[in-house]
């Protein structure tokens, strides 16, 4: 069986472009093992060829609230470029003190239409919760941006207990079902969108 996520062609048959999803790490703190939690997703993603995958790093995204950073640095234009192109994205959070990371607020604050009229998934992790209490503030903050969120979520209760040194999960069939999922859900809306962006570009 092939491993992409199926998309139907429109209906002239032709094969629609990939979609480009924008995997964005939130949390910038040392140690952090939210990097071990995107590669292994970022995997997965990278195995269907109608995805096109890019990252967005706060802890390499110079904020304008973060101490001593400018809004015009080359990072920051960079990764607005990635939000602008993306059709979908997916935020990889952990939760802290039952809600989400400062910088990862910033990165969503800065930014707007980037937003707008496109799906959000999210892959959490945390301790017995799994991150899911971030996930749900989140949710409201993308919805005043005009985003979509996607229902079925990815989240890792207590993953540096699953990982590896090697960034391997033990036992990934609950991950692995888990995105599928939520891939579904987030290739159907962003295919849609896009689609209608396409035909009326959003709030014109």
């Amino acid at each position: 069986m092939s491993n992409h996520v199926d998309i139907e062609g429109s209906q002239d048959g032709a094969v629609p472009a990939p979609l480009r999803v924008a995997v964005v790490i939130g949390s910038t703190r040392e140690g952090r093992f939210g990097t071990t939690i995107a590669d292994w997703f970022v995997g997965r993603l990278r195995r269907h060829d109608t995805l096109e995958v890019e990252i967005v790093d706060t802890r390499e995204v110079a904020l304008s609230h973060s101490f001593g950073a400018v809004t015009d640095h080359p990072s920051r234009a960079e990764a607005t470029e990635t939000l602008t192109r993306a059709d979908a994205f997916v935020v990889v959070t952990p939760e802290y003190n039952h809600s989400y990371p400062g910088a990862l607020k910033n990165l969503i604050d800065e930014h707007h239409v980037e937003w707008q009229a496109k799906p959000v998934g999210f892959v959490s992790y945390g301790g017995i919760s799994g991150g899911l209490r971030a996930v749900e503030h989140l949710r409201p903050v993308f919805a005043e941006l005009h985003a979509v969120t996607i229902r079925d979520t990815v989240s890792f209760a207590n993953p540096w207990r699953r990982f590896d040194d090697a960034g391997e999960l033990a036992d990934s069939s609950d991950a692995v079902t888990a995105t599928k999922a939520m891939l579904k859900q987030l290739t159907w809306w962003g295919e849609a969108l896009r689609a209608a962006r396409a035909a009326n570009p959003y709030g014109a």
